[in-house]
């Protein structure tokens, strides 16, 4: 297996976002190789303690080598972040002070060929996030209908030619089914004009997007559970999600706002009466984005962005 690597994005900005105290609780729900995960932990005296979660193997065990020297304030789970109630509850925590996430895919798992995440390398088409997942990307590829893979391609890759694509998919699964990252990625390609192909990023990107997406159920597992997280704070305790693509984003901005502001009456009502109580303040009005030094040293921090909830239940 190879080096489980990583570039922590937006490192400073969200450590600094969560305003840590060295006797505080803290959990990183996408821990990956550790690199936000160690620069908390470093932070934190005896009393303190840090969650990791992740779904994936070799996270784990990255995170568990690299935090070795703090493994007696650090409890590592594999385990999807959408259980975080169950696995503190199974630690008999109540509240914490903190919650992270990192939503992006690692650059292991792009540069990993046989994960079959990156367009780039021919591998078999895999993608899962938990390899104990039965289902690949593969299963998708051919057992989707034309119709389900033209919404999956246009609803989470907000590709133009999903149409196009998606016959072009089943046109050649006809003939064989489709086994390799090379192999769809050429399909892809075929269904997007040259003049496109010729100007814009990779054509494999939107769909290799979607596909992953829709595997791992990425925008549900966070959508349905940014309220839970939020719940699981302490008073004054901070939220901060990095997402890497505008539907994550949307989805973040949206929870948060409405966590602010939850009321539901009609603007010219004169008081609240739906009874919904906010549940803190949005510290970001506008994302945080990564530096002009960041963008230098790491490419692949360029969509990222940064956003904070602070915990307020106490009039």
């Amino acid at each position: 297996m190879s080096e489980f690597k990583h570039y922590s994005v937006l490192l400073h900005e969200t450590v600094d976002g969560l305003r840590i105290r060295p006797d505080g609780i803290y959990v990183d729900g996408t821990i990956g190789g550790g690199g936000h995960a160690l620069s908390v932990v470093k932070k934190l005296n005896d009393k303190g303690r840090l969650i990791g979660i992740d779904q994936d193997a070799a996270a784990i065990e990255a995170a568990s080598e690299r935090l070795h020297e703090f493994k007696n304030r650090t409890t590592i789970v594999r385990s999807n972040y959408s259980e975080i109630r169950d696995i503190l509850h199974s630690l008999s925590i109540e509240k914490v002070s903190g919650i992270y996430l990192d939503l992006g895919v690692s650059s292991y798992q792009l540069d990993t060929g046989e994960r079959g995440f990156s367009y780039r390398v021919d591998a078999p088409l895999d993608m899962r996030m938990d390899q104990r997942n039965p289902v690949t990307a593969a299963d998708i590829v051919n057992d989707y209908t034309e119709a389900q893979l033209f919404h999956m391609i246009k609803n989470y890759g907000e590709d133009r030619f999903a149409q196009n694509i998606a016959k072009h998919i089943v046109q050649y699964r006809q003939k064989k089914r489709i086994e390799t990252t090379l192999e769809l990625s050429d399909i892809i390609s075929g269904a997007i004009p040259a003049k496109v192909r010729a100007t814009g990023g990779h054509p494999a990107k939107r769909t290799f997007q979607a596909i992953r997406i829709e595997l791992n159920q990425e925008l549900s597992v966070l959508e349905n559970t940014l309220d839970t997280m939020i719940d699981l704070l302490e008073e004054n305790g901070r939220l901060c999600v990095i997402t890497f693509h505008s539907l994550e984003d949307r989805i973040v901005k949206t929870k948060f706002r409405t966590a602010e502001h939850p009321c539901i009456c009609p603007p010219d009502f004169p008081v609240c009466m739906c009874g919904r109580k906010s549940k803190g303040v949005v510290i970001t009005k506008k994302p945080i984005l990564p530096s002009a030094q960041e963008l230098e040293e790491n490419s692949r921090s360029k969509s990222a962005k940064l956003r904070i909830f602070e915990k307020h239940t106490e009039v």
